[in-house]
């Protein structure tokens, strides 16, 4: 099964503010997805970031991490002004998948219990895995939203699998995605794609080239292996 890397311009849960500066650079790295979040940067600069992605032909991702319903209703409108691909993230999706349904974006809200900033994912994988399987029957929801290595509990690989069984649309895994190992998980148990970013930005994952250039063709040769 082929999944996605969707590389995210973010460092720490928030959008980094030099971000523009590496989208060439990342999408002639060979990436097609590439993200950034609803913090970070003011409205016009996300405006601008959005433009630049989409003149490389990218796939082009908003996540939202405010947690506040007037925060997350904005980053929707936000989000179809910005005529971006993909939604990703928030946790009302009977408020959002009403707004968003008529809009061509694809939206894949969080699953499970979230909570604080940076974001960490409670409960218990049964409820986690419901909580898939009734999100993922709301018209106006086309996927979801997994913070996998988020979790509290101690079974991520089994989270993810049961996630992905129960969803009855695409899973992205994202959050704390920062070595091999962790990539072939959820090339495995079923998800449609994953994200990285802080771990890019920090130069986690080994690499024969320096800078992000380097970053991005290792995690695309673990993501294509």
């Amino acid at each position: 099964m082929s999944i996605d890397f969707i590389f995210m311009l973010t460092k720490d849960d928030q959008t980094i503010t030099d971000a523009r500066k590496y989208v060439k650079e990342i999408a002639a790295g060979g990436v097609k997805h590439i993200g950034f979040k609803d913090i970070g940067l003011p409205i016009n600069e996300l405006k601008q970031l959005a433009e630049d992605l989409k003149k490389e032909g990218v796939k082009v991702y908003l996540e939202v991490v405010s947690l506040d319903a007037e925060s997350e209703k904005k980053s929707a409108k936000v989000a179809m002004d910005l005529n971006v691909d993909y939604l990703l993230g928030g946790i009302r999706p009977e408020l959002i998948a009403s707004l968003v349904k008529d809009h061509p974006l694809k939206y894949y809200p969080f699953v499970g219990k979230i909570e604080d900033h940076p974001s960490i994912l409670t409960g218990t994988i049964p409820e986690i895995a419901k909580h898939a399987q009734q999100i993922t029957s709301i018209d106006g929801v086309d996927g979801l939203d997994l913070l996998a290595y988020r979790f509290t509990g101690d079974d991520v690989p089994l989270l993810i699998e049961e996630v992905c069984k129960a969803s009855k649309k695409p899973v992205v895994v994202a959050g704390s995605i920062d070595r091999e190992e962790r990539i072939e998980v959820v090339k495995t148990k079923g998800a449609s794609g994953f994200t990285v970013g802080t771990a890019a930005f920090d130069m986690e994952f080994p690499s024969k080239k320096s800078g992000i250039s380097g970053q991005v063709e290792t995690i695309l040769e673990m993501t294509n292996n």
